[in-house]
C-alpha cells in the first residue's frame, strides 16, 4: 500500500520561507510524477507545482512562479516544496500527491492518485 508522508508546515509571517518534504511509501518518484495541491478552507484543491518522474519538467501556476520550486531528490526519494515570499493568501493545506502511473506527465488534479495526509501552512501579515 502506498502512503505519502509530509512534513515541515507551521507558521511564518509573511515574506519568509518554508520548505516541505514528502517521502512515498511504497512508491519510486524516480518513476511517478508528483505535485503538491494546496487547499484553503473552502477551496477546492489546486495543482500549483508539479515535477515529472524524470525531472526535465516542472509546472507551476502563475500564482507561485519565482516564489516557489519543486525539487526532487530521487536518491533520497524525496520531493520538497520550497516556498518563499510567502504571502497570506498561501495559507492553506498543502498536500502532495504522485501519479500511480509511470514514466507520464500530467498537470491535471484528476491525474493524481496517491495523496499525502495534509499539512498546514499558515502565512500571517
Amino acid at each position: 500500500q502506498v502512503q505519502l508522508v509530509e512534513s515541515g508546515g507551521g507558521l511564518v509571517q509573511a515574506g519568509g520561507s518554508l520548505r516541505l518534504s514528502c517521502a512515498p511509501l511504497g512508491l519510486t518518484f524516480s518513476r511517478n510524477s508528483v505535485a503538491w495541491f494546496p487547499q484553503a478552507p473552502g477551496k477546492e484543491r489546486e495543482i500549483v507545482p508539479a515535477i515529472s518522474w524524470s525531472g526535465d519538467s516542472t509546472y507551476y501556476a502563475d500564482s507561485v512562479k519565482g516564489r516557489f520550486t519543486i525539487p526532487k531528490d530521487n536518491v533520497k526519494n524525496t520531493m520538497y516544496l520550497q516556498m518563499n515570499s510567502l504571502k497570506p493568501e498561501d495559507t492553506a493545506v498543502y498536500y502532495c500527491a504522485a501519479d500511480q502511473r509511470t514514466y507520464v506527465f500530467f498537470v491535471v488534479a484528476d491525474a493524481y492518485d496517491y495523496w499525502g495526509q495534509g499539512t498546514q501552512v499558515t502565512v500571517s501579515s
